[in-house]
């Protein structure tokens, strides 16, 4: 509200002296880059990218060599692309930093992530010709991991009640569950082992699972 009224003050200043017309004109330009600037610094201290980045696009867009909206868009522009490579959205990413390179061509954090994104997608490209199947087999691999988190909370659960209960019971139902977790560990990690192989080797051309000897094709750590 304060900076609308601050606008129609400036407004009608130049409306009453015409003789100042480019000075007012620069006035209201420089207002309204500073109040693009504020609303994209609020935007991104509330971590709300997208509207931080229109903020500050729209400063540009009237002061293309503003130095504050040239960082804040830079800023906004990088983690809008390190969210979307978190998400396997390359392209997105990539396009993301390409605005931001316009404003700070020179910005090692651009150069950087994009250089991350590119060598992601390389790899990406041979995993999937290596293992076409691999995200169905990941992600399987993950809610299997994530179940292991109930099995955890049920030993905890015992070992609680036992602090109340004083009854080892308890105990003896906390460790048959601490061995059930443990071979289910061991189960997925010979599991992620042969995820590994089949994610660097790919699979025989008449095979489905068989695990072929590692290459030297993506050489993961």
């Amino acid at each position: 509200m304060i900076r609308t009224l601050r606008l129609i003050v400036l407004t009608l200043a130049c409306a009453a002296f015409p003789l100042g017309t480019t000075g007012c004109a620069s006035s209201v330009a420089q207002w309204i880059v500073q109040t693009r600037n504020h609303q994209g610094d609020v935007a991104l201290s509330h971590k709300n990218y997208p509207d931080a980045s229109v903020a500050y696009q729209l400063a540009l867009k009237i002061e293309p060599a503003n130095q504050h909206a040239r960082a804040g868009l830079t800023n906004v522009q990088v983690r809008i692309a390190e969210t979307l490579f978190a998400a396997s959205k390359f392209e997105d990413a990539i396009a993301a930093l390409a605005l931001a390179s316009r404003f700070s061509p020179a910005d090692d954090r651009v150069q950087s992530l994009k250089a991350a994104i590119e060598q992601a997608q390389i790899k990406r490209d041979i995993v999937v010709s290596n293992y076409p199947q691999y995200q169905v087999t990941g992600t399987s691999i993950q809610r299997a991991y994530g179940q292991l988190k109930q099995q955890n909370a049920e030993i905890l659960a015992a070992l609680r009640r036992f602090d109340y209960t004083y009854d080892t019971a308890d105990l003896s139902v906390a460790i048959r569950q601490s061995y059930a977790l443990n071979e289910e560990i061991t189960r997925l990690t010979n599991r992620l082992s042969q995820y590994r192989q089949l994610v660097e080797s790919g699979i025989p051309e008449h095979g489905t699972n068989t695990i072929a000897p590692p290459s030297s094709l993506l050489p993961l750590p």
